[in-house]
């Protein structure tokens, strides 16, 4: 608990004490942050300040964005997940704090005094802090919620409850859906619980089933703040969700069947569902409210004004507020039974502290490519899955969806920071062409293929450490990719895009 609050509140220090001049954003998709009092001019005045802020920020980017070789930071990073759990465990164990907040020093450090960048490192650094808040403190309330199922864990309940994460993910986030549910599900399979088992809680609970709202996933939230109508993923989504989980059900279902360790239970069973510490519910409410408390949407929240937008900084101190008190009068009994610790946590704050800092470079990349000449010819709804996807398998999938939304919409003459030009854009106005099936790719890529990797949604870390706490010997970051993603989730992906995309 000391060292989450500890990032918390440096991060927060932080954001503060930064100086603070209005100018434009030096990374490659800066039509993203473009003055805010845009947002309240004619369409015409509209054009002419994005015309301005991208012209001026064309001509600092040659002397502010970071060269390709900088990627290499997020690359080590990358390989070190991926080989230190497996090589190397007790330094990787005792170390790996140490090895993220290092590289993303070295990238962090060399955007400010080299290159002279304040910009990007200041939004990397923002945008963790809504990332931990949010993520922190559902996993802390979550936690002192107590499911007790006295069921057998035989295959078809397994799929129900399996199904019944997925539409909870939409109401308290892939997060807090994801901490409520792992627990009994392990309980519930209690002798005959696989890896397997773990990943499919992966797949379903922690990332395809948030397609559904805002709530659900984090760049599905970005999109809501930023003009995207709240019922929007719900309209489009719902279909490509529903055939997803679906077929990923049944492929749970023939692994489940096949584990024949439920043959030799002999115990006997109630039935019964029952739940313990139901207060923590409250605080979940408090969290979930806490996410709509937006400086950019209500004027008369507070917020630190930075790059003709503000940085939110109250809802992330009620969301600290609220993790803290629903840990501090959680149900002992609650704790006791989900073994309740901070481990899970630790990690991603880490983890991620290394992933924000040094993804810098990449997403610029990503960013500048997509918004030149040779990038605007290939963004179609078709790019946009598969780009917005497979990034967003191994970069977090937040700024990534930022990151396409903005090239999409700039690719037409739109801009991501016009809201009324977002909404138009996902309403599909006469002005645009295909942007409402460009946005659903964009969103269904960014939310399905996050369960591509361990890193590429934030629960996932921590269902996987909770798992490994249970005592489940949990693939490796390659062996999940190879045993699982590869041979199962991808045949999931490409079907909804022949079903959704291809031939449209």
């Amino acid at each position: 608990m000391k060292n989450i609050l500890i990032v918390f509140l440096l991060a927060c220090s932080v954001i503060g004490a930064v100086s603070l001049p209005h100018s434009a954003m030096a990374s490659a998709p800066a039509l993203a942050y473009v003055s805010g009092e845009a947002q309240h001019a004619s369409a015409d005045e509209e054009k002419d300040k994005v015309t301005e802020y991208t012209e001026i920020d064309q001509g600092e980017a040659a002397h502010h964005e970071a060269p390709a070789w900088m990627v290499i930071p997020f690359v080590v990073l990358l390989l070190m997940i991926a080989t230190g759990p497996l090589f190397y465990e007790k330094f990787w164990h005792h170390n790996y704090p140490k090895v993220a907040v290092g590289l993303a020093t070295v990238v962090v450090l060399y955007y400010l005094f080299v290159i002279h960048n304040t910009h990007a490192p200041v939004h990397a650094l923002a945008e963790y802090v809504q990332f931990i808040a949010l993520i922190g403190s559902l996993y802390i309330a979550s936690g002192g919620i107590m499911i007790k199922v006295d069921k057998p864990g035989i295959p078809m309940t397994n799929v129900m409850l399996l199904l019944l994460g997925a539409v909870i993910s939409n109401l308290i986030g892939t997060t807090g859906a994801s901490m409520l549910l792992i627990r009994p599900f392990i309980r519930l399979n209690k002798g005959r619980v696989r890896p397997y088992h773990i990943v499919f809680f992966i797949f379903m609970v922690s990332n395809v089933g948030g397609a559904l709202t805002p709530i659900g996933d984090p760049p599905l939230f970005l999109g809501f703040l930023k003009g995207v109508p709240f019922g929007w993923t719900l309209v489009h989504n719902l279909i490509p969700w529903v055939v997803a989980l679906l077929v990923l059900a049944a492929i749970f279902y023939v692994f489940d069947t096949k584990n024949k360790a439920q043959d030799s239970d002999t115990a006997e069973y109630s039935g019964k569902i029952s739940l313990v510490g139901t207060k923590n519910f409250l605080w979940l409410i408090v969290i979930i409210i806490a996410v709509f408390i937006d400086p950019n949407v209500f004027e008369w929240v507070p917020g630190i004004e930075y790059d003709g937008a503000k940085i939110s900084f109250v809802r992330e101190l009620i969301m600290g507020v609220a993790a803290i008190c629903s840990y501090k009068f959680a149900s002992k009994e609650a704790l006791s039974g989900n073994e309740f610790n901070f481990e899970p946590i630790r990690e991603v704050a880490f983890i991620f502290i290394g992933i924000f800092g040094t993804m810098m470079p990449a997403l610029e990349l990503v960013g500048a490519f997509a918004a030149s000449d040779a990038g605007v010819q290939l963004i179609t709804h078709n790019t946009l899955y598969w780009g917005t996807g497979f990034l967003s398998g191994f970069l977090d999938n937040a700024p990534t969806y930022l990151n396409f939304l903005a090239a999409a919409m700039a690719s037409q003459g739109a801009s991501i920071s016009n809201p009324a030009e977002v909404s138009a854009f996902a309403a599909g106005a006469e002005q645009f062409t295909a942007s409402v099936l460009q946005l659903r790719a964009i969103s269904i890529g960014a939310v399905f293929f996050g369960a591509m990797t361990y890193i590429g949604n934030g629960p996932n870390f921590m269902v996987r450490s909770i798992a490994e706490q249970s005592g489940v010997k949990m693939p490796s970051f390659f062996a999940y990719i190879t045993r699982y993603s590869l041979p199962i989730l991808v045949p999931v992906l490409v079907l909804t895009w022949l079903f959704f995309f291809a031939f449209v």
